[in-house]
């Protein structure tokens, strides 16, 4: 097991700075026009792949860091060039923590590769769990599927929404329905394999924040996918089933995770990283503003009403990031979440991104405003923090329920 440090080794260090200078210099002088285009950002993709940023051995290189550090640390960096932009270049990486999470080693070696592509044919993927009547409460999702005998395949009908890359990916991740008797215990995921019949993009949402990142609907309409695409294999599968109808039979009973609340258990750390990021980001820009801008014959900054705010600004994200690298030191040590120390994670630095991003806004005045200025753009990328992949309400209620050893469902 690796000791907990606060420190950076050299060789995160320099990726550190490698993912700074690419932040940058390619990622922040392309930020307003793709928040403007709502278009997904194909060319800064590219430009990731090319230098190896967007590739399946640079995010298995940090994802196996045994320190756990290197995937908030690239989080963070990232985002801290522009959050939209980084999502479309990391978004990929939940459909491939799905596979890790669920599948098997010859699924992971066969899935993961065809959601990248490579430097010449970049590709995404997309994880597909939310639904219309299915965001925060996983126990009413309503997509089926179907496993059919003779044809050793699954058949998936239903809608998901909110899906990063959903229609445009290559792969698609998604989360179904295999036992309703069961609830969220009776969920699996699937992968549905490039041009399968049947799926289609639905709706493209036009959003508030995070705009250069692709959001849409994906709709599945007799889907079919060979029996070898149900992540973890039918045996297993039906093994997970047979103990949930066992201990729904019997009463209470050692949890059973469903699939997707695994792959979210497994990102939530990274997801706080992704708000320090942005949260840093607007506090750099308003202390360089507050110690250039003058107002009554002296820099803001030396008003104690700006200077205290900043002093906060950077304490809260100081206290974010340590508990984002305490939770993936956990997670990578084996520490089980006693406290839902995951959550956790999340939860605070979503809530501090929303404030850190509302005082630079204030700090600037008008200027802040204005789309003149990126803090308008970080503030409305920064709501969705505390949105996607568990709401704060959400986390709030998991700590709660761990700490009283009451399941969570």
């Amino acid at each position: 097991m690796t000791e907990f440090a606060l420190d950076l080794n050299d060789e995160q260090k320099q990726v550190r700075d490698w993912l700074h200078g690419f932040a940058r210099d390619v990622i922040r002088p392309a930020a307003a026009e793709w928040d403007e285009r709502e278009e997904t950002p194909w060319p800064v993709i590219q430009e990731a792949a090319k230098v190896g940023i967007y590739s399946l051995d640079f995010y298995a290189q940090q994802y196996f860091d045994p320190t756990g550090l290197s995937i908030p640390m690239a989080m963070e960096e990232l985002f801290w060039g522009d959050a939209g932009i980084a999502l479309s270049i990391v978004g990929t990486g939940l459909a491939a923590v799905g596979v890790l999470a669920n599948g098997t080693e010859e699924q992971i070696g066969t899935w993961i590769p065809q959601m990248y592509g490579d430097v010449d044919d970049v590709k995404v993927a997309a994880f597909c769990s939310s639904e219309p009547d299915a965001g925060s409460d996983v126990g009413s999702m309503r997509t089926r599927a179907v496993y059919d005998v003779a044809k050793d395949e699954w058949v998936l009908n239903g809608t998901k929404t909110w899906a990063t890359n959903g229609g445009i990916a290559n792969v698609h991740v998604v989360v179904a329905v295999v036992d309703p008797e069961l609830g969220s215990k009776g969920h699996a995921s699937f992968i549905v394999p490039p041009n399968t019949p049947g799926l289609s993009q639905g709706q493209k949402f036009k959003k508030h924040g995070i705009r250069a990142s692709h959001t849409a609907e994906v709709v599945l309409e007799d889907v079919r996918v060979p029996g070898h695409c149900l992540l973890g294999g039918k045996e297993k599968l039906d093994e997970r089933l047979a103990r949930a109808r066992e201990r729904a039979r019997v009463g209470g009973g050692e949890r059973v995770k469903n699939a997707a609340m695994a792959t979210f258990e497994a990102s939530r750390p990274a997801v706080g990283a992704m708000a320090v990021g942005t949260a840093r980001a607007a506090y750099d820009y308003a202390l360089d503003y507050a110690k250039n801008r003058e107002q009554f014959g002296r820099p803001i900054i030396d008003n104690q009403g700006v200077a205290f705010q900043l002093a906060d600004m950077r304490t809260q994200i100081d206290a974010a990031r340590l508990l984002v690298w305490r939770a993936s030191w956990m997670a990578v040590s084996g520490k089980p979440f006693t406290a839902a120390e995951g959550s956790m994670s999340k939860l605070f630095a979503s809530e501090v991104a929303k404030k850190v991003t509302a005082q630079a806004v204030q700090i600037l005045g008008g200027n802040g405003f204005t789309r003149e200025y990126p803090v308008e753009r970080m503030h409305r990328d920064s709501a969705i923090y505390t949105i996607f992949e568990g709401t704060s309400e959400i986390q709030r209620l998991v700590i709660a329920r761990t700490l009283a050893g009451v399941p969570i469902r």
